[in-house]
């Protein structure tokens, strides 16, 4: 059979009928589909109203609760915790923690005003506070217990609770936490003194090989501050011992 042949207009018009044709069909899906869309909003519009109308006092009510609630409870919890503050500074430990029958101290700040960072930090002093009584159990609870977003802080948190694990004896426990703190976030100020403690640690569960890795990143990585100025022979014991383990 021959076959047929198609001159280029020809084919030009084949191909401009065939597109005319595929258009078609995409309008008819898309009339079909927004068809679908209004009978389905037709038939549930009672539903629909209340999910809007939900989120509407959700979104309302968060706005509320920042501005109208959370933003001045703020302001005082501040206005209260100054003074507690300043009594952490001087060492008046029990009045910081206690309060001074005037300003609150930092145990009812975190009660009154826990949804607060006000509050929340106030859980970090407390820990630091039983930390210096020698109380580490109790350090301990309320450091575990304290969040916050600034990074720095949680870190030093994460520290201190490392340092109240080795005050007990539990220098593996001490070592993670260490390692934790070091990792937070990472910079020139807190990471070394971490990496340093983490590596004592270490050697002092008998785990050199982590030790000199510990060592080793803080020689490579953070080699211009203090503790990386001291650490060549801390990381020449560790490999000695490592060797000859």
């Amino acid at each position: 059979m021959r076959k047929k042949v198609y001159l280029p207009l020809q084919i030009f018009e084949v191909m401009a009928a065939k597109k005319h044709s595929e258009e078609e069909e995409v309008i008819v899906d898309v009339v079909g589909n927004y068809n679908k869309i209004e009978q389905f909003i037709e038939h549930n519009k009672n539903t629909i109203t209340y999910i809007i109308g939900g989120l509407a006092i959700v979104i309302g009510g968060y706005f509320a609760y920042t501005n109208l609630y959370l933003k001045p409870l703020e302001e005082e919890a501040s206005n209260e915790m100054w003074k507690a503050q300043q009594y952490f500074v001087v060492d008046s430990l029990d009045k910081a923690l206690a309060g001074d029958g005037n300003y609150l101290g930092f145990e009812d700040i975190a009660d009154q005003y826990g949804a607060t960072k006000a509050g929340k930090l106030a859980n970090f002093y407390i820990g630091l506070i039983y930390k210096k009584k020698g109380e580490y159990d109790a350090a301990i609870d309320y450091l575990s217990d304290f969040n916050s977003s600034d990074v720095l802080v949680s870190a030093a948190a994460i520290g201190v609770t490392g340092d109240c694990y080795s005050e007990l004896g539990d220098d593996e426990e001490a070592m993670n936490h260490y390692i934790k703190a070091a990792r937070k976030n990472a910079n020139e100020f807190s990471t070394p003194i971490f990496l340093m403690k983490a590596g004592k640690a270490a050697e002092r569960i008998g785990d050199y090989k982590k030790a000199v890795s510990l060592y080793e990143e803080l020689s490579n990585d953070y080699g211009n501050s203090q503790e990386g100025r001291e650490v060549e022979k801390y990381l020449f014991r560790a490999k000695t011992l490592a060797e000859a383990k």
